[in-house]
């Protein structure tokens, strides 16, 4: 990764500012992006990386974070969207509202990526990576919203790595189980839910930021020039494999 140049959505968050660190680690620049200018900030400052407060779901805000890459590092090599929520409730006690804002979080910041990624990788190529999660692939009781949500985020980076593939843009999804993240301190911190989470996972555990981070790394690194269009799932077998 030396000399490229990423784009972090998310930056501030668990998994958001570990791969920040394993891209600046490697040599690699980055634009660090978030809603809290606060925490960009400080994390811009212990990297020394420009930053900028957006709201992923637009894409003028998500095309301006781009130009800054640009106007910064000279290069823009690729982008990843960690931006997310969790919403856990049946569909029948779900509301409407908050139907909407788990889609405009996750689907329409992951569109809003893709939208205005494409258009500035297709003379060079390069990489672009949401993130999906285990529930989206696997039936997860009172997971209604989110899964939906990251299930669209799946099926766009299916469609985007075949409409860019022959501009050398790479389309892949990552998709954790349950991360021990500040986002998941809802169910981290309850020692009955954790237990009960852990033990939905066939490594009886969850997952770390970093190990998210890592295969986001190797997603963008730029000699994984053969992988697009796959769902890469970092989630102690949650999606795919039930416990003994």
């Amino acid at each position: 990764m030396q000399g490229h140049a990423y784009v972090v959505l998310g930056a501030t968050g668990g998994i958001g500012s570990a791969l920040v660190s394993r891209i600046h680690g490697r040599g690699g620049k980055t634009v660090l992006a978030a809603q809290n200018e606060a925490r960009l900030a400080a994390l811009g400052a212990e990297v020394g990386s420009p930053y900028l407060s957006l709201d992923a779901a637009e894409p003028e805000e998500v095309k301006a974070a781009i130009k800054l890459c640009v106007d910064t590092h000279g290069r823009f090599d690729g982008i990843v969207n960690s931006v997310g929520s969790i919403l856990l409730r049946p569909a029948h006690l779900t509301k409407i509202e908050d139907f909407d804002a788990t889609v405009r979080v996750n689907l329409r910041s992951a569109f809003a990526v893709v939208h205005s990624a494409a258009a500035a990788l297709r003379k060079g190529g390069g990489s672009i990576v949401l993130v999906s999660t285990a529930a989206a692939r696997t039936g997860l009781a009172n997971h209604e919203a989110i899964a939906a949500a990251k299930a669209g985020v799946q099926g766009l980076a299916l469609s985007a790595a075949s409409t860019y593939a022959s501009a050398g843009i790479r389309v892949n999804v990552v998709a954790p189980g349950l991360i021990e993240t500040p986002l998941a301190a809802a169910i981290t911190g309850s020692e009955k839910a954790l237990e009960a989470s852990k033990a939905m996972h066939a490594m009886g555990r969850i997952g770390q930021p970093d190990e998210v981070a890592s295969a986001i790394e190797w997603l963008l690194d730029p000699t994984q020039s053969f992988v697009t269009g796959q769902i890469l799932g970092v989630d102690g077998g949650l999606g795919t494999v039930r416990p003994r």
